[in-house]
């Protein structure tokens, strides 16, 4: 899996590279570094679960195409996931009792490889449009019963690549920092088999900073 996510970061960069030898000003390439807040949305059986928030934090590179398109990769981290909770019932004499939720809290560690092809509206704001490859590093369910008792296991259904098409815009502060926003498009399963139906989207919004 490593060498899977280490192939697929050396194509994104390598198209980078191999559009700054083509273009007339081969200086322009820019790189930086960015991070921010992810917010998923994970929906079993096309029923949503509460939602997940955490942080990603990754490398960027932009090369300009043209005065108004340019290609960008990035290499991330981030973790996906979403939470459920459901009522456990047990037979107490004749009477059946309410004895609180099962929580749920599931936990897809993530490598990202997103790839965006970038149109600037004016020099200060683009909009883009793209692929995510999400590479799975580690996918956890932690149960909280209602016995105060936690339990932790693997989750072992899903594909170790996802794709999460997006649409994103970016603006930039100055010559050097820049803000952005993308959602990530739930379009396509994430689990092994139809049998347990899995889908996430999510929000990104973060800020970078670019040294070129």
């Amino acid at each position: 899996m490593k060498k899977y996510i280490f192939f697929v970061a050396l194509f994104a960069f390598s198209a980078i590279f191999n559009a700054q030898e083509t273009t007339k000003d081969p200086a322009s390439v820019s790189f930086g570094v960015k991070g921010g807040y992810s917010l998923s949305n994970m929906k079993f059986f096309g029923t949503g679960l509460d939602s997940k928030s955490y942080f990603y934090i990754g490398i960027v590179a932009e090369q300009p195409i043209s005065s108004k398109f340019g290609l960008q990769a990035e290499l991330l981290y981030t973790q996906l996931g979403g939470k459920d909770a459901y009522p456990w019932y047990e037979l107490v004499g004749n009477e059946v009792v309410n004895m609180g939720n099962m929580n749920l809290n599931y936990k897809f560690n993530q490598i990202q490889v997103p790839i965006s092809l970038k149109y600037y509206i004016v020099p200060e704001l683009s909009a883009s449009v793209g692929m995510n490859l999400g590479f799975n590093i580690s996918s956890k369910v932690k149960m909280n019963t209602v016995f105060d008792e936690a339990e932790t296991h693997n989750y072992e259904s899903l594909k170790t690549l996802n794709l999460f098409p997006f649409l994103g815009a970016e603006y930039k502060i100055n010559e050097k920092f820049f803000v952005d926003v993308r959602y990530n498009f739930n379009f396509i399963e994430m689990n092994k088999s139809n049998s347990v139906p899995v889908k996430i989207g999510f929000l990104q919004a973060g800020v970078g900073y670019k040294f070129k």
